[in-house]
């Protein structure tokens, strides 16, 4: 963003316009406006560039950045939604809405986030060793109307990208301040009811923002969903003229009924209608609290960026997925627990040197994390305790180190090379002795990309790289299942994934941002959901290749059209005599949104007096 003033007479101005450099380049005006004495002055603008528009900038045809703006004029239902402005990513929800969302891209089923990495102002979503499913990455702690914007980058090419990020990563951030205050009350059917407040002021050098939500639904279920959050956000921030800071204080909590899958007997006998339940009193209950900490400084020796966290979250699921198939008296609810403090330190610097006539731009940094984690399976009727079938006390530390570095060779050739190490060390105490252990592994890997061009305001990428997921660190220990007794073999800690991919981005049809890319990621272990034991497990190897388009057209300032398509061939890569097919992968995914700006419609400035035409002597 590029942003000026130039104030001769007075500074204070009775209007502001917030231009982008499309509007500008069309030869559009800045509106004048007159002071209490009458006298002219030309007032703050804000000039923000298309982020879309990355040729140059961009490593990959699939890397992106989704303004504010454009998350605006999305239809958000839940906060996870907000991720669709990713393209070819697809985010829905089963078995009740304070769940944590299911994840589709790249012809993978991501379950709840097991290879797309989450942050939010820094901050990582995933779980690790979650008690319901490795990458758990529960969203709904995110109020919509504070998100300042998305970047995305898919695939394993990223040095500053670790755990989870195989098939891609997404980083959010909330905004520092608040344009206007928001009071916001809506009812709805089907028990809707949502309150939001939330509003910034300027505090000495900085701006204090907060928020506070709460809601409540039903939705159409015989055994109404019940489900209740609230959410609150108070936050500081300073931005001088070399440093910016922040700190942030979030707390969520929701519980709500479960709207689990029913068996087609029981409707096709009259037993349950459709939109019925087997058991009533299956569902969830979730806390999240969290203090962070953020800080940017530029220097003459670079750009250094630090952020620190700590969150403690506490999940319940209940869950009844066989009925009276294992315990024809009591049932089969299970639930599982999860209680955690998760604390990290991220530190990074940017820096840029010359070595003859070329120029370096070098990434380095250091990513620490530590969970304490306390883990649960447990037999219940009707949510309370019949027995334990286990429980573990988790601490898994790790420590990421990571180098990048850019170089543009010729005019239309670049390169990005890259390294990353993590280090992880696992210590699980169970209450069934066999499981319990230590363990540590390590991965190192190597990440290239090359630019070429742009030819025709078109930019062609080769990209090569290799990632990893953590496994389940109970996993990594286990060598009794604790249901049946029965010796299982231990999975490995580090799982590596490769991916490779070849792709253009364009932008010679003047207002459109296109691009194409064909894709291959080999994982040496799928993670699978596994429906009867509502966990993730580590599974075969597997390969997914296909390719991906994605369109955004802006004609005009108020028009906006985003076009994405993705096929995939997703498929276990071992012999097997069960085939290689892979359960819940999509081969398919596609949608088409269209957005109106109702600020720059011709339509709404003819409506409302208030605006200030942008042609010389209006307004």
């Amino acid at each position: 963003m590029i942003k000026g003033s130039y104030r001769p007479y007075s500074t204070r101005a009775a209007c502001r316009v917030v231009l982008s450099i499309e509007a500008i380049l069309a030869g559009m005006m800045v509106p004048w406006c007159s002071n209490a004495a009458g006298i002219q002055t030309l007032n703050e603008v804000e000039v923000r560039a298309d982020t879309r528009n990355l040729i140059g900038t961009a490593d990959s045809a699939n890397e992106g950045t989704v303004l504010k703006r454009q998350l605006e004029q999305r239809t958000v239902y839940r906060p996870g939604e907000l991720l669709e402005t990713v393209p070819g990513l697809i985010v829905t929800q089963h078995s009740g809405e304070g769940k944590a969302n299911q994840y589709f891209a790249r012809g993978f089923n991501l379950d709840h986030g097991t290879d797309l990495r989450i942050t939010m102002d820094g901050m990582l979503v995933n779980q690790r060793s979650q008690g319901h499913g490795q990458g758990w990455a529960d969203m709904n702690f995110i109020i919509p109307e504070l998100a300042g914007g998305l970047r995305y980058q898919k695939g394993p090419y990223y040095a500053d990208q670790g755990d989870f990020s195989s098939a891609g990563a997404v980083s959010m951030s909330y905004v520092d301040k608040l344009p206007h205050g928001i009071a916001n009350y809506r009812v709805g059917q089907q028990g809707f009811m949502r309150g939001l407040l939330a509003k910034s002021y300027e505090v000495g050098n900085g701006n204090f923002l907060y928020a506070f939500e709460l809601l409540t639904k039903d939705g159409p279920w015989i055994n109404k969903e019940n489900y209740k959050k609230f959410n609150a956000v108070l936050r500081y921030s300073q931005n001088t003229d070399n440093t910016r800071f922040n700190i942030t204080a979030m707390g969520y909590g929701g519980n709500w009924n479960a709207t689990d899958q029913i068996p087609q007997r029981a409707v096709t006998s009259g037993l349950i209608s459709r939109l019925g339940a087997i058991d009533p009193t299956d569902g969830g209950e979730s806390h999240r609290f969290s203090l962070s900490a953020a800080l940017q400084h530029t220097s003459n020796h670079g750009v250094t960026r630090a952020n620190l966290y700590t969150i403690h979250s506490n999940l319940a699921l209940f869950s009844n997925f066989t009925y009276f198939l294992d315990d024809p008296i009591n049932g089969d609810q299970f639930s599982q627990t999860d209680k955690r403090f998760q604390s990290a330190f991220n530190l990074s610097h940017t820096w840029i040197n010359s070595f003859g006539r070329l120029s370096f731009e070098n990434l380095a940094g250091v990513q620490v994390q530590s969970d304490g984690i306390d883990n649960g399976l447990l037999s219940t009727k009707q949510r309370r305790v019949l027995s334990v079938t286990r429980k573990d006390h988790v601490l898994e530390n790790s420590i990421g180190l990571y180098y990048q570095n850019s170089v543009q060779w010729l005019e239309k050739f670049r390169s990005v090379t890259g390294v990353r190490s993590d280090f992880y060390w696992f210590d699980i105490n169970s209450n069934i002795g066999a499981n319990s252990g230590r363990e540590y592994d390590s991965i190192t890997n190597p990440k290239l990309s090359l630019i070429f061009g742009p030819w025709a305001k078109t930019e062609y990428y080769l990209n090569y790289g290799i990632g990893f997921h953590s496994n389940d660190a109970r996993g990594v220990t286990t060598t009794v299942d604790p249901k049946s007794g029965e010796p299982v073999s231990r999975v490995h800690p580090l799982v590596r994934s490769t991916g490779y991919e070849a792709g253009l981005r364009t932008a010679i049809i003047p207002g459109l941002q296109a691009s194409i890319t064909f894709f291959q990621l080999d994982l040496a272990s799928e993670l699978l959901f596994v429906g009867d034991a509502g966990t993730t497990e580590a599974s075969r190897p597997s390969r997914c290749k296909g390719f991906e388009l994605s369109a955004f057209y802006m004609p005009n300032n108020w028009l906006m059209m985003d076009l994405d398509y993705a096929l995939a061939d997703p498929r276990f890569t071992d012999s097997d005599p069960a085939g290689n097919h892979i359960p819940g992968a999509v081969k398919g995914v596609g949608k088409f949104a269209v957005a109106v700006d109702k600020s720059w419609s011709p339509l709404w400035q003819h409506a409302n007096p208030l605006f200030w035409k942008t042609t010389p002597g209006g307004g």
